[in-house]
């Protein structure tokens, strides 16, 4: 009986350590499995995120490299520019400027005007981006008539105002009742004066302003005849009075050349310097100012000066080079 009951205790703490043993077993499996298990996610994420990032910066060059291909293109477009003029004459004077402006990346391009009503409209409506056919003074009186908002950005040159004839070779030839053509605007008609009044034909009142009219002639040392007409129409009609007072590009185009004048202008005041006019609004754009200087320093230059005095026999003079009309706006 005892051998008995000693068996079923045995067998009974057999059993017991059995079970024990199997679910330990099945513990640590699942203890192992989990920790191998561990190692192979971290593998794999610590794998994926090195490719997620060198995808996420092979995409950032990509964008980057597009962003400076946009802007090279966009820095290699030409800037387009116009610029008013009067007279064929233009068209070489700024022909240097237009070759240097081109390795710039500036496509300047003169607009051809056949007067000189023409060009300070078509600037204040936008028609044109720069003017360069007018004096100081010319430009004063335009913006004063017609409230222009025009503003002088650069000096280009003096060219003088002669008296031309092809019928006498001295002023002293012209007798009473011959007739002299002068320029009908106010600031060419002005000058046109002094320069009679210069070659003693005529003597001005004290009071006389700086663009003096007929009205302020006091009296006539030859008994003249002045006849006001279009600046541009005056050397067509040459051949029909004893005189004219021509202005240099149109002289030139006509085909007159300095050394023929019968009188020549003293090109004494500055308020008769050349320059290039632009819309004052231009100015308060940092860009335009930028490409406007680019401008007037490529028409400042020895290469100008050779025009000048080459194909020109110095007819024009460099003036003001000297002064940065555009240093306020920069």
């Amino acid at each position: 009986m005892k051998k008995n009951i000693f068996a079923a205790a045995l067998g009974a703490i057999l059993a017991i350590s059995a079970l024990t043993a199997c679910g330990g077993s099945q513990t640590a499996a699942t203890t192992a499995a989990a920790t191998t298990a561990a190692p192979a996610t971290t593998a794999a994420a610590t794998t994926a995120a090195p490719a997620e990032t060198a995808a996420a910066e092979t995409e950032a060059e990509a964008s980057e490299e597009e962003t400076t291909i946009e802007e090279a293109a966009e820095a290699q477009e030409p800037i387009h520019l116009t610029i008013g003029v009067t007279g064929s004459v233009y068209d070489d004077l700024w022909a240097p400027a237009i070759e240097i402006l081109a390795e710039q990346g500036i496509d300047l391009e003169t607009v051809q005007f056949s007067d000189y009503v023409t060009p300070n409209n078509a600037l204040a409506n936008g028609e044109t981006d720069l003017n360069g056919f007018q004096h100081r003074i010319y430009l004063a009186s335009e913006i004063e008539q017609y409230g222009y908002e025009l503003t002088n950005i650069g000096n280009t040159f003096i060219s003088p105002m002669n008296l031309y004839s092809d019928k006498i070779k001295t002023v002293e030839e012209l007798k009473d009742g011959d007739v002299i053509a002068i320029p009908n605007d106010p600031t060419n008609g002005g000058r046109a004066i002094k320069v009679l009044s210069d070659a003693g034909l005529i003597v001005l009142k004290a009071d006389a302003g700086f663009n003096p009219t007929v009205e302020d002639i006091e009296s006539y040392n030859v008994g003249i005849k002045i006849e006001e007409l279009a600046a541009n129409t005056i050397p067509s009609v040459l051949p029909d009075v004893a005189a004219a007072i021509i202005n240099g590009n149109y002289a030139l185009d006509f085909g007159l050349r300095a050394d023929e004048a019968v009188f020549h202008d003293k090109m004494e005041e500055e308020e008769y310097w050349n320059l290039i006019a632009c819309r004052t609004e231009d100015l308060s754009d940092p860009k335009l100012v930028e490409a406007y200087e680019k401008v007037v320093k490529a028409y400042q230059t020895e290469a100008t000066k050779k025009v000048y005095d080459e194909e020109f026999g110095g007819y024009y003079v460099g003036v003001g080079w000297d002064q940065d009309l555009l240093a306020d706006y920069k």
